[in-house]
């Protein structure tokens, strides 16, 4: 990406992690993105805009389940990858689906059901 050298990639990894970064990728996330040293707004538009399909093929493993799960609580994992998983059945990509199952996930909360979190879901997709 241009504008990104080593520096802005370290930090980037810094405050966000591999897998969080997977997700802020996939789910279009850019204020995720901004939280790194040196990455403001125009520069995380255009890491999202030249990655974005590099999301779709990152494989996203036990992260992907765990979508939901960041914020502490054991359950929602189990019930995001319930979710992810219904939504690729749908043909969503993993990834785009693991993206807008953890956003729908922080929106609901940890105790949101099935339903509701793929219902939450289909509509972060459909923005």
């Amino acid at each position: 990406v241009q504008g990104v050298g080593a520096k802005v990639g370290l930090a980037i990894l810094s405050a966000l992690g591999s897998a969080d970064l997977a997700r802020a990728l996939a789910s279009g996330d850019r204020p995720a993105i901004t939280r790194a040293n040196g990455v403001g707004a125009k520069l995380a538009t255009r890491i999202l805009t030249e990655l974005k399909a590099l999301a779709g093929k990152l494989d996203l493993g036990k992260a992907a389940a765990l979508a939901g799960d960041s914020a502490g609580g054991g359950p929602l994992g189990g019930v995001a990858g319930d979710a992810i998983s219904a939504l690729a059945n749908l043909g969503y990509r993993r990834a785009e689906a693991a993206g807008a199952v953890a956003s729908a996930a922080r929106s609901l909360g940890d105790g949101a059901s099935l339903e509701d979190l793929i219902r939450a879901s289909l509509g972060e997709l459909a923005k």
